[in-house]
Formats: structure tokens, sequence, C-alpha cells
């Protein structure tokens, strides 16, 4: 059985999956993504993402590798970023 943190990083993955998929194929789509992605989350998947919630978008180049960590395990999160994890709006503890 999957706990809730693995179901919220399930949702996330499958959310970031489409919406790279759908801006691999819709040029203008991507561009939209780049500039707003919280606007474009919020239109694609009708969720509203929390204020404390930032989200950055990052192109990849043909010799750049981007390298994302989860934040260190001293984290304290507050019970906002509890219900963004557990809505799939965070994947990471």
């Amino acid at each position: 059985m999957n706990s809730l943190a693995q179901t919220a990083m399930q949702t996330a993955e499958e959310m970031r999956r489409q919406l790279t998929d759908k801006a691999v194929e819709d040029t203008a789509f991507r561009a939209k993504l780049v500039a707003d992605p919280k606007g474009v989350i919020e239109e694609e998947f009708g969720i509203a993402v929390p204020d404390f919630l930032e989200i950055k978008v990052h192109e990849s180049e043909p010799k750049v590798l981007h390298l994302s960590l989860p934040p260190s395990s001293d984290v304290e999160l507050d019970e906002d970023q509890l219900e963004a994890i557990a809505a799939g709006l965070s994947c990471c503890l």
C-alpha cells in the first residue's frame, strides 16, 4: 500500500509528465509554461497552487544537466506545505 507521500509523489510525477509531454509538442504552451508555471498548472489541472510554493521551469540544453535535490532533512514543514504535498503539488519532503 502506498503512503500518502508516495501517492503525492506519483501524482506530482504524473502532472510533471503531462506538462512536459505537452510542452514538447506545443511551442506556444511551452512558452506559456516557462513564463507562468503557476498559471498554467492551475489552468491545466484546475488546482490552486499555494502562494508559498515557487515553481521554476528549467529548459534543458544539450550540454547542461539540471539536478534537482530535495530539501535537506532538517527542514520543518508547516501545515500548508504538508497539505500541498498531500495534494500532489510538491513532491519532496
